[in-house]
């Protein structure tokens, strides 16, 4: 009995790690994820090692889950993996007020996001 497994969203040669709940603004966390786009892994961590960002360090964290998922569950080699996708969505919105002139609120938005990095094996050109 049981449900039927669902067919694997990624590649044979692809790994993923995803977190949520950043409290950061999608709009800081893309600018992280720009930094590490496209790269290899071991450039991708010094990169956000010697980020000057509060959130990198949860960006590493989270690419550091993925190589990890890459190497434990998928048997890939971390020495050919690359930053294939580093993606930022929006989570929820915290909804704050703020006291005003003449009796008036302003409002204050909190916002919180997630990030999903995807790494990729890749055969080095001989």
């Amino acid at each position: 009995m049981g449900k039927a497994s669902r067919q694997r969203a990624l590649a044979d040669n692809e790994a993923r790690a995803v977190t949520r709940n950043l409290r950061v603004s999608p709009r800081k966390l893309n600018e992280v994820a720009s930094i590490i786009r496209g790269k290899k892994v071991e450039t991708a961590l010094a990169d956000l090692t010697f980020s000057r960002r509060r959130i990198a360090a949860e960006v590493k964290k989270t690419l550091e889950s993925a190589i990890a998922n890459a190497e434990n569950n998928h048997d890939l080699d971390i020495n050919g993996l690359v930053v294939a996708e580093a993606y930022v969505g929006k989570n929820l919105v915290m909804k704050r007020w703020t006291p005003r002139a003449r009796g008036r609120v302003g409002r204050i938005e909190k916002f919180f996001s997630e990030i999903t990095i995807v790494v990729r094996q890749v055969e080095e050109a001989a």
